[in-house]
């Protein structure tokens, strides 16, 4: 049973910087694609960032130069590192992970970007 618990979000400052969290259970990070997604109100669901179990990583191309995410195999978690951040980053942050044709969702962790 694969659990996947986000941690980490809240509110900055635009120009802020925050760093959210994915823990895994019931599975290796090492072994599986593991993404984050994010969606704000009123908007898709879309795609922030990837990194595969070669250490390859994909990104959102309006993210790429402000956001990194990276896998800590000895944790067994996934972060995202967000720097810059602007109100259009506003949105809920769900982490995810796709072992062959098994893709498996977190609750999300809130970010919220305002003055």
């Amino acid at each position: 049973h694969v659990q996947l618990v986000e941690s980490g979000g809240g509110s900055v400052q635009p120009g802020g910087s925050l760093r959210v969290s994915c823990a895994a259970s019931g599975t290796l990070v090492s072994l599986s694609v593991m993404g984050w997604y994010r969606q704000a109100p009123g908007k898709q669901h879309e795609l922030v960032a990837t990194i595969t179990s070669g250490g390859r990583t994909n990104y959102l191309d309006s993210l790429k130069g402000r956001f990194t995410i990276s896998r800590d195999n000895a944790e067994n978690t996934v972060d995202l590192q967000m720097n810059s951040l602007i109100p259009e980053d506003t949105a809920g942050y769900y982490c995810n992970e796709r072992w062959g044709a098994v893709i498996s969702w977190g609750r999300g962790t809130q970010v919220t970007v305002a003055s």
